[in-house]
């Protein structure tokens, strides 16, 4: 005779790959017009594609509009062509942030041209919207036994603010007081009655190139675990920052660029980045995965001999100060999520 059969014990895993910047206007959809869309991803692609969803920062509104901003005076107006919406769609993009410093850059048709392509093609959004109640409302993506809330939020260009009638960005300002701790709260708790294990906080934060977060930046992004946040999904450096572990959640304080035709800025790194995967096991996350990218070659692709080693580095001494332990991979590099 045979004992009783032991339980099969069932684990639920996901994996989300978390993108920095994504400009998709000027070089890129110029080149769109000659290449296919899987050449902007380079040997990166199978990463996206093996993921479950992708989440980055869109950092153009999808517009043929040529009304620039003028309500006040800005240097860059960026603005990708419709048909760049093929290259998220081939990298697996299911969801990108809105709420950035470009958003506004031609004006309400911009957003709103922005929200169309980005509905019909099936693609979730936060952070902007036709006016305030839909530029503060979170979204929910819907994967294989787990929904990710995902909300998202600009502390640049409060001019682009959205109104009560008037498109814009959801504008708030960061630090450990900062009223929209509370409006992460209330987001969070409407996410959670909806049945959502997962809750991701995109947030465009800060000043272009500088190396660490901030006091004030820590505090919120702390605060907002403490209020039932999993996952800050930081960016706007244009650099990448080091990660904290934070009780249960887990701080990505900026992902850098990935996807852009910008300049190589002297002394910051701006070409060097990650693929952010994070490894979710029912509903908690369980490990980050850091798969090191070359972003300004043409295409990107995954770093390899000195640049990936000095890329390596670089995260480790990052997150040195966090306390995080980094352990090294032969794709890369990962931190350990679990208590």
């Amino acid at each position: 005779m045979t004992g009783p059969t032991a339980p099969t014990i069932m684990t639920n895993r996901i994996s989300l790959a978390f993108l920095g910047d994504v400009m998709l206007g000027r070089g890129v959809s110029r080149a769109l017009r000659e290449k296919e869309p899987e050449y902007f991803f380079g040997n990166v692609l199978p990463i996206l594609r093996g993921s479950d969803a992708v989440l980055a920062n869109l950092e153009a509104p999808i517009t043929t509009s040529d009304e620039r901003w003028k309500r006040t005076w800005k240097v860059f107006h960026f603005r990708a062509d419709p048909d760049a919406i093929r290259i998220l769609k081939c990298g697996n993009v299911r969801f990108v942030c809105l709420a950035n410093n470009h958003m506004m850059d031609f004006g309400a048709r911009g957003v709103h041209d922005t929200l169309d392509h980005l509905d019909q093609a099936g693609i979730a959004r936060a952070g902007a919207g036709r006016n305030a109640a839909e530029a503060t409302a979170p979204t929910i993506l819907n994967l294989p036994g787990l929904k990710v809330g995902i909300m998202a939020a600009t502390d640049n260009m409060p001019e682009f603010a959205a109104g009560p009638e008037s498109a814009g960005t959801n504008h708030i300002r960061f630090g450990g007081r900062s009223p929209g701790l509370d409006w992460v709260e209330r987001s969070v708790a409407e996410l959670r009655a909806q049945g959502v294990g997962l809750v991701v906080l995109s947030l465009h934060w800060g000043p272009n190139m500088r190396l660490r977060p901030n006091r004030k930046f820590r505090a919120f992004a702390r605060g907002a675990i403490e209020r039932g946040v999993d996952v800050i999904h930081g960016h706007s450096a244009h650099v990448f920052h080091g990660i904290e572990r934070y009780r249960r959640g887990v701080i990505i304080y900026d992902v850098g660029n990935f996807i852009d035709d910008y300049w190589k800025f002297p002394f910051r790194h701006t070409f060097w980045s990650f693929v952010f995967s994070l490894d979710v096991e029912n509903g908690t996350p369980a490990r980050m995965r850091l798969t090191p990218v070359h972003v300004h070659a043409s295409p990107l692709g995954l770093a390899t001999g000195k640049v990936k080693v000095a890329i390596k580095q670089r995260m480790k001494k990052l997150c040195a100060p966090f306390g995080t332990p980094v352990i090294d991979t032969g794709d890369g590099l990962e931190i350990p999520l679990e208590p």
